[in-house]
């Protein structure tokens, strides 16, 4: 679809306009619950610089894996091809572990409390995403399955996705799913004292909803995959199966504790 929005000279284009939406008023929300529960907005900054490193590289990381295939080798001496083959193409799930990774880095390098943000602010997470999904609509990328019912997006000439058929509005669901979860992370953040259950939560809900959404989707050439799911799908049953061992090992010790205190 390509929307581009106009300010001035400044053309901005919708998906990069979600993005900074998102990015801004996920930061206000942070700066003006941290002054709530007393936690350093600058210690939040410089957790999010390293988590967006690591999201960046991770999102390239599994793009450049999953379209392997799809990219022409032989070309990347080329500046031109290079330069749009850096710029496009970038994978949530890469982005998600990528940085997430890079945030436990940040914390123990810099010696910051990263539970505390995790607890109070995962719900960010979904929340930017969201936004991330709207431009995804804007832009006509991750584009969903053929379909004629209720809410069908006809994308024109130009567009990532097939021109002129109705397609599924996956994108519009899977930014009302992720808002949901967000305002659920939110609602809940001030009762769950773990950071550990504040991660399981939303990685966990948040893997069931791909894994679903996986099933709406077209764009099979750009996701990839193996036997009979796509590579968002298996990295959602690791996600889930990672959970539940762990939860089953945490579970397991605090009966022991409460067992040898007994």
């Amino acid at each position: 679809m390509h929307v581009f929005f106009h300010f001035g000279n400044l053309s901005l284009p919708g998906y990069s306009l979600m993005i900074i939406i998102g990015l801004a008023a996920g930061n206000v929300l942070v700066w003006l619950l941290g002054k709530r529960h007393h936690l350093i907005y600058d210690d939040f900054l410089l957790l999010e610089a390293y988590t967006f490193l690591g999201a960046m590289i991770g999102a390239k990381g599994l793009y450049l894996f999953v379209a392997r295939n799809e990219i022409q080798w032989s070309r990347l001496a080329q500046a031109d091809y290079l330069k749009d083959l850096m710029v496009g193409g970038f994978v949530f799930y890469g982005g998600l572990i990528g940085g997430f990774l890079f945030f436990l880095l940040a914390g123990k390098i810099h010696k910051v409390d990263i539970a505390s943000y995790m607890r109070r602010f995962m719900f960010v997470i979904p929340f930017i995403h969201g936004f991330g999904r709207l431009g995804c609509l804007m832009a006509g990328c991750c584009y969903g399955r053929p379909y004629n019912g209720p809410g069908a997006v006809v994308f024109p000439d130009g567009s990532f996705a097939p021109a002129g058929i109705p397609l599924f509005p996956v994108q519009l669901a899977e930014a009302v799913c992720l808002f949901v979860l967000a305002g659920f992370l939110f609602g809940v953040s001030g009762r769950i004292k773990s950071a550990y259950q504040t991660a399981a939560l939303y990685f966990g809900i948040y893997g069931v909803i791909r894994f679903v959404l996986e099933y709406f989707r077209y764009d099979d050439a750009e996701r990839g995959g193996f036997a009979w799911f796509s590579t968002s799908q298996w990295i959602s049953i690791g996600i889930v199966i990672f959970l539940i061992i762990t939860g089953f090992i945490r579970m397991r010790k605090r009966h022991g504790i409460s067992q040898l205190r007994k």
